[in-house]
């Protein structure tokens, strides 16, 4: 159920379009996260034109607090995998599981909107999320120097005979991105490659998403720590 603090947050979008840009820059300022989300107003995922198809402001504004409560959980939560590399020569398929750690929901209290832009047939939202002690202490450890960094593109699906619907779509792209940083990061030369690595994965900041040959892409940062190396040696 909706939180009643969240129609509040609704409230604020209508007196946002003039504010100035001041405090943009995306990530950690202090105690707050922060970044940008943009929502089409003609929403079409995987092929499929979107139920709300064409969405009005208010069903715009909620999709924009539901994706970059997403896109925050990722950052101060992120994801533990575990990853079986896999090598063709002995006959051992690739397997990359992502477990989300925690989620944050559109209506925590924390989460504000700062302002918001109509341009180009969407609607720019940028959103602040207030950091409690755990969620400032986890976000210390990401920014710590046992973190690895990277960047890598994802793709969702180009056609799904079901819709999951559109957020849903939206997390496979960014999954799969998170896929393509491990396997750069960890598969190795076939000489060095360990069988399996678990860790945990999370994003520096909010994605950049756009469409590539007809389906969603997304270009992200992550931070990935890892917490176990298992060589074929041991097998």
């Amino acid at each position: 159920m909706v939180k009643k603090g969240f129609f509040s947050i609704i409230l604020l979008f209508s007196s946002l379009f003039f504010l100035s840009a001041q405090g943009r820059e995306l990530g950690f300022h202090n105690d707050v996260i922060r970044g940008e989300v943009y929502i089409d107003f003609e929403p079409i995922y995987a092929g499929h034109a979107d139920s709300e198809y064409p969405l009005d402001f208010n069903k715009a504004a909620l999709r924009g607090l539901e994706e970059a409560a997403m896109f925050f959980s990722a950052m101060i939560y992120g994801w533990r995998f575990d990853y079986e590399v896999g090598e063709r020569a002995r006959r051992i398929a690739e397997d990359i599981e992502l477990e989300p750690i925690a989620q944050i929901h559109f209506g925590d209290p924390a989460l504000k909107v700062t302002e918001t832009e109509i341009k180009d047939m969407q609607l720019r939202v940028w959103a602040d999320y207030q950091l409690n002690e755990a969620a400032k202490r986890r976000i210390q450890v990401w920014r710590s120097g046992t973190i690895r960094n990277a960047q890598a593109i994802g793709h969702g699906p180009s056609h799904l005979d079901e819709y999951p619907g559109w957020l849903e779509v939206k997390r496979m792209a960014l999954e799969d991105a998170a896929k393509v940083t491990l396997r750069a990061m960890l598969r190795g030369s076939e000489r060095s490659r360990p069988k399996e690595v678990t860790g945990l994965i999370s994003l520096a900041s909010f994605p950049r998403f756009y469409v590539d040959a007809g389906r969603w892409a997304v270009s992200a940062r992550f931070r990935v720590k890892i917490e176990n190396i298992i060589p074929f040696a041991v097998h």
